[in-house]
């Protein structure tokens, strides 16, 4: 099967708010895939459904040809052993060490020794440049360095599908190419599937294979970066060249501020 994760004609919504309508995207194996989109669109709802946090009200979602809404909690578990995350702030145990962060993964999926654990938290620490931090504390490494522990203990256990949500969001121009070096290089030296949330063009564009542009719950536009580049699709446009005006609007859709003040039909 060419393809790691499928999605065909999900549906999802909280209550009467639609999140996500008939959606259908492909993620092949061994690619990096981008979701682009403003705030709202929907791109963290596609990696919570993936993981089956959350199960749309229709469609299908796979994920090594199995049904992910049809899972009990026990196949989740098992299916979540292919699968590593890394969140939009990290999420690291604040009370373990950098080591046990990364260790507690495989403590928890594996069998292993500790010293087994402590030879692959050690490399997986050495891919991300952080080997002589594994003693000290989160709170005494930066905002940078806690999000390249968080992706060594994404990938601790070799996981076939890498799921990203905002990775290069509060990273300084250094921190951000490293990261976006790091989730190219660790994606092509795994053979693994990479899928990855972000509002950041340059980075997102400098290592995806493919892109996916969401607005209001459906795609707008999907192609290779350099097609979307070339887009002469205005929300692709707005979005990529950060232009203020185009079909994306700043504010939230609903009544005007003259109607919400009761002044309808009046100027400001």
């Amino acid at each position: 099967m060419a393809n790691l994760v499928e999605i065909r004609n999900v549906e999802f919504s909280y209550g009467a708010r639609t999140i996500l309508s008939g959606l259908t995207m492909d993620f092949p194996r061994g690619k990096v895939i981008a979701v682009m989109g403003g705030s709202g669109s929907g791109k963290t709802t596609i990696l919570r459904l993936i993981g089956g946090q959350i199960r749309p009200q229709s469609g299908g979602i796979s994920v090594d040809e199995q049904q992910i809404p049809e899972l009990d909690n026990k196949g989740l578990y098992a299916i979540r052993r292919k699968m590593g995350m890394l969140f939009q702030h990290g999420a690291l145990f604040t009370d373990l060490s950098v080591f046990d962060n990364v260790a507690f993964p495989i403590r928890e999926h594996t069998d292993l020794t500790e010293a087994m654990i402590r030879d692959l938290v050690m490399l997986k620490l050495q891919a991300v440049g952080l080997r002589n931090a594994a003693n000290l504390m989160p709170s005494e490494i930066s905002g940078g360095m806690a999000r390249r522990v968080a992706l060594a203990r994404a990938v601790a256990l070799d996981p076939q599908l890498m799921m990203y949500d905002e990775p290069f969001a509060g990273l300084d121009p250094i921190s951000m190419g490293v990261t976006a070096n790091l989730i190219r290089n660790l994606n092509d030296a795994l053979g693994s599937t990479t899928i990855l949330v972000s509002h950041d063009v340059h980075e997102s564009f400098a290592i995806a294979d493919y892109v996916y542009f969401l607005s209001q719950g459906k795609i707008v536009a999907n192609g290779t970066p350099e097609q979307m580049l070339a887009s002469e699709d205005p929300y692709v446009k707005q979005f990529v060249h950060a232009e203020a005006d185009g079909p994306v609007p700043f504010h939230y859709p609903g009544k005007s501020l003259l109607e919400d003040l009761g002044l309808k039909g009046q100027t400001l």
